[in-house]
């Protein structure tokens, strides 16, 4: 279903305003790949975290809806009817930028049955996805320790630890923050992920998104020129689309104006 060039392209990207990559959890890329949809007229889904610590999946048409996607959750997301709603906006006319694990973006195009020109599927490489119930376990068993409600979360929290560091920060409902590395360590430990991510089919070079995006590892040794512990983004172009889009997207990067009019058609 997907038209793939040979091989994958490969990035390292940082996204040249420094409050965009603080807001990330890695180099930015997400929000760069989703503004040049946004300034189309387009629809992006992705992940957000609600405010009782689901991860569920929505539809954005704005920034601040898609400002609440950036960042890490480590659990599995609610997809809901994102994938009806997905074909509905394409058959509408939008430009549709989805974002997902690779299994996602998987169940899309198989459950749109056909390729369409202004979709763009970006799929985030994945270790694998834990279980919600131990997640809400983990919440609850905070909360008894400190006797505190648990009211905001962050899975990593770059701006205390910076980026190499994986430590969950929770805020409690009287201000204070406890910092902890218990849910990295079970999620790392691959002790509480889901029975199929053991056996999962894309855990491979090849990916079933058009744009492939995660947190550049290993970049002090690829270009330590470019590392400062602020976060870097791996970006895989793996499809001729993929390639053309990310084309546009370094015109964002760079501080020039796209124009998304190689994969959009404006409804």
């Amino acid at each position: 279903m997907m038209e793939c060039t040979t091989r994958s392209e490969v990035y390292a990207v940082k996204h040249r305003e420094e409050t965009v990559r603080a807001a990330s959890r890695s180099g930015g890329i997400f929000t760069a790949l989703s503004d040049l949809v946004l300034e189309s007229g387009g629809i992006v889904y992705g992940c957000v975290l609600t405010e009782d610590f689901r991860a569920v999946h929505i539809r954005a048409d704005h920034a601040y809806l898609r400002n609440q996607m950036r960042g890490s959750k480590y659990i599995q997301s609610k997809l809901g009817d994102t994938y009806k709603n997905v074909k509905l906006d394409l058959e509408t006319g939008y430009c549709v930028l989805f974002s997902g694990t690779s299994c996602q973006v998987a169940g899309l195009r198989n459950f749109l049955g056909r390729e369409y020109e202004s979709l763009i599927c970006v799929d985030i490489v994945c270790c694998g996805v834990p279980s919600k119930k131990v997640w809400r376990k983990y919440l609850e068993w905070q909360e008894k320790k400190t006797g505190k409600k648990v009211v905001a979360v962050d899975f990593r929290d770059k701006g205390t630890f910076g980026w190499r560091a994986h430590t969950e920060a929770l805020t409690m409902d009287d201000g204070s923050k406890v910092s902890s590395e218990v849910f990295k360590n079970l999620f790392y430990g691959h002790t509480v992920l889901r029975p199929c991510c053991y056996e999962c089919p894309y855990k491979d070079v090849m990916h079933p998104g058009d744009i492939t995006i995660a947190d550049y590892w290993g970049i002090e040794k690829a270009a330590p020129e470019f590392d400062d512990n602020k976060g870097v983004s791996l970006v895989l172009a793996n499809t001729d689309k993929g390639t053309k889009v990310f084309d546009e997207c370094k015109k964002i990067l760079s501080g020039s104006k796209p124009e998304l009019k190689i994969v959009c058609s404006h409804h």
